[in-house]
């Protein structure tokens, strides 16, 4: 089966079990390979994107066998449960007690005798969830982005610190690093095909993320976490949250160095007071640099307009154009060259990154995707602080910032809505 050009979450809308059966049906390894010896894996975040994570980990590894689960409300936990065991009846093992309901339940599940853990909550709990899991000593998959705030950069940066001192892998949901085109594409670009690289144009433009009405006697801890791309707290913005696909291949591109500054417009062209949520439907930013370097990044979320995930790479001895939904790759200059493999399911790249992250368990040659992955977050977080504030912002700014979205405690009750940034208006903190 081969996944028609669009974003990942528009592949799970239609739900985890439709999800799920995609991905395996496309993957000609899942159930036929050799058994090996069993990694019991905990799963935090039982919505679309964790299921589909659990199901990438069963394909990926015939090993993995799926031995607990969490989330903080129980009827997605219980639906994911029964799809994976419906689809796995042999490798999911979930006895009752292992099945943990609350915002605790990520700690219920490190205190079991799980090696691996698959975070797919929303960014928000990201930092701490990671930090706990390598404290207890488990290897963790984490769903993009990395955090939704510099505070939580911090605190993922120091995770990933001890979890290197401790030789745990710790793999990123940025899946386009596991897709082969693109890896081929940004090996050669790093290795100098264009020379030096004097500015990349990233474009994500999808189309908005559907809303899930409030249920009856909902709270709005419960609403607001049903509809969490939705919500600067729990997501980021889309900026954050889905567009740092983009800034992350900025970030490939440029092999991991850091912008000095960047400056962005951004705001709610089609969003008003009548939509939910309290985040823009469109960016523009421009990262700076040293040398007088650019990089530049459209994103918008808008209805009845085109969509397109492309970016393109212009150094100083050709061109590359990056296109992996119309799969397309290819360099034009002094060293011409075009990606001829075939067409590769877009969802493989999925499977990919946990075949990676299982093989280097099991070899000890663990894959360690820390010290870039809080980079390309941070990167999303800066341009989304610049668009806010409608000001020029530092790197050394943005990772010194001390804003802190959402509430400092968890209960299914009241959460307030912070109001819609205004740049010029809006402070910098």
């Amino acid at each position: 089966m081969t996944v028609p050009p669009m974003h990942r979450r528009t592949v799970l809308k239609a739900g985890a079990a439709t999800t799920a059966a995609a991905i395996v049906a496309s993957s000609a390894f899942a159930k036929s390979s050799r058994r090996l010896d069993p990694i019991k894996v905990g799963l935090v975040g039982c919505g679309g994107r964790g299921t589909g994570a659990a199901t990438n980990a069963l394909d990926a590894d015939s090993g993995v066998v799926i031995t607990a689960m969490g989330d903080c409300l129980s009827d997605r936990l219980e639906s994911s449960h029964q799809h994976l065991i419906e689809s796995y009846p042999d490798r999911v093992e979930v006895d009752p007690d292992k099945r943990f309901v609350g915002f605790d339940a990520i700690d219920r599940v490190l205190a079991t005798d799980v090696d691996v853990v698959l975070l797919a909550t929303p960014p928000h709990w990201r930092p701490a969830q990671v930090a706990a899991s390598v404290a207890a000593g488990k290897h963790v998959f984490a769903e993009k982005p990395m955090a939704v705030d510099a505070p939580g950069v911090r605190v993922m940066n120091e995770a990933c610190k001890l979890a290197r001192e401790k030789k745990l892998s710790v793999v990123s949901g940025f899946c386009w690093r596991s897709s082969k085109p693109e890896r081929e594409t940004y090996q050669r670009i790093n290795d100098g095909a264009l020379g030096t690289i004097r500015a990349v144009y990233a474009i994500y433009n999808g189309s908005p993320n559907g809303f899930i009405d409030r249920k009856p006697g909902a709270s709005d801890m419960e609403h607001q976490i049903r509809n969490w791309y939705h919500y600067l707290w729990l997501g980021g913005d889309h900026i954050v949250e889905q567009a740092c696909h983009s800034v992350d291949k900025i970030n490939w591109a440029m092999n991991n160095e850091t912008p000095l500054r960047c400056w962005a417009v951004g705001g709610r062209a089609q969003r008003s007071d009548v939509h939910p949520g309290n985040i823009y439907d469109h960016f523009s930013v421009t990262y700076e640099y040293s040398g007088d370097r650019r990089a530049y990044l459209m994103a918008r979320q808008w209805e009845n307009c085109p969509t397109d995930n492309s970016d393109w790479v212009y150094g100083e001895k050709g061109v590359s154009r990056i296109n992996g939904w119309a799969a397309e790759h290819w360099i034009k200059g002094e060293k011409t060259w075009k990606y001829e493999a075939p067409a590769e399911d877009v969802g493989l790249m999925y499977v990919h990154e946990h075949e990676e992250f299982f093989a280097g368990i099991r070899s000890g040659k663990h894959r360690f995707d820390g010290d870039w992955m809080t980079n390309s977050t941070l990167m999303s977080i800066m341009g989304r602080m610049a668009a806010y504030t409608g000001q020029a912002v530092t790197w050394e700014q943005a990772l010194a910032s001390v804003e802190r979205l959402g509430p400092t405690g968890y209960a299914m009750g009241e959460v307030a809505t912070s109001v819609v940034p205004r740049p010029g208006h809006t402070k910098f903190t």
